[in-house]
């Protein structure tokens, strides 16, 4: 059988099918109780399944079905620290923090030096106004030698580092997330192209920018937003339109376009 693995979730909606639909002909799953026919397996088992099935779910936008899910899993085996991380992940998505902050709390406790709950856990922090805080569990993920995305921590440590206006670090970490990335670390352009522009090299910026916008389609409001702003500074008024054109066309009742109604460029 082919099986697709929790640390790879973030591979998106094709990965979560793979998964979703192998886990359930696996073990005759049946979605809409949440039993299974035969084949149950140990507590332990049913706990990892169904937390690779919250965790696709919750891939793919259906958050009532990924929290039922991980609620199986925990109630299967409640010391499955997994479980608790990502149900914090889809708790810190629907803005319940308190209990996304129990959640993550309750993985640390079972597991303080798990690299993905300090990830996670790290991410929660700087989501919820505590940039600075957020990079230490950014760092003590990377003290893991099994941790096998590194980059991801980096780039995560860089985003909150450039929200703390620590642009020295948000380079050192954005530039260390670019050399061990192994997907061309779009996440970490994009940063890099706003912190370039946060310090005036505009056309650092653009190197960086034009990267990410070929790896992504479509592209982002944030994408375009930076974009228009960048051509504007660089006095590039038919660059500036373009993106303007775009950000109109895709993304007219954005914060980025109320911010370009209303000429707010900074």
């Amino acid at each position: 059988m082919k099986v697709c693995s929790l640390k790879n979730a973030v591979a998106g909606i094709g990965l979560a099918i793979c998964l979703i639909t192998s886990v359930q002909a696996q073990n005759n799953y049946n979605p809409a109780t949440g039993t299974q026919s035969q084949g149950v397996g140990e507590p332990r088992e049913r706990a990892k399944i169904h937390t690779e099935l919250g965790a696709m779910y919750f891939q793919v936008g259906n958050n009532a079905v990924a929290l039922d899910e991980l609620q199986i899993a925990i109630s299967a085996d409640s010391s499955y620290f997994p479980a608790y991380s990502v149900r914090g992940l889809v708790r810190l998505g629907l803005k319940e923090y308190d209990k996304a902050e129990d959640d993550f709390r309750q993985a640390l406790n079972i597991a303080p030096n798990d690299p993905e709950v300090n990830n996670n856990y790290g991410w929660f922090l700087c989501q919820t106004g505590k940039e600075r805080q957020s990079i230490a569990y950014f760092l003590n993920a990377l003290k893991s030698p099994l941790y096998e995305t590194p980059d991801r921590a980096y780039t995560n440590a860089g985003t909150c580092a450039l929200k703390a206006g620590d642009l020295e670090g948000a380079q050192n970490y954005l530039l260390k997330a670019l050399q061990l990335s192994r997907d061309g670390a779009l996440n970490a352009r994009i940063e890099l192209a706003k912190l370039f522009y946060k310090r005036g090299i505009l056309e650092e910026s653009k190197i960086y920018l034009n990267d990410a916008l070929r790896m992504m389609e479509p592209p982002t409001a944030d994408a375009l937003w930076l974009g228009l702003r960048l051509e504007r500074k660089l006095g590039n008024r038919s660059g500036e339109s373009g993106y303007a054109s775009q950000l109109r066309s895709r993304y007219p009742s954005s914060p980025e376009y109320q911010e370009f109604l209303k000429g707010s460029f900074e």
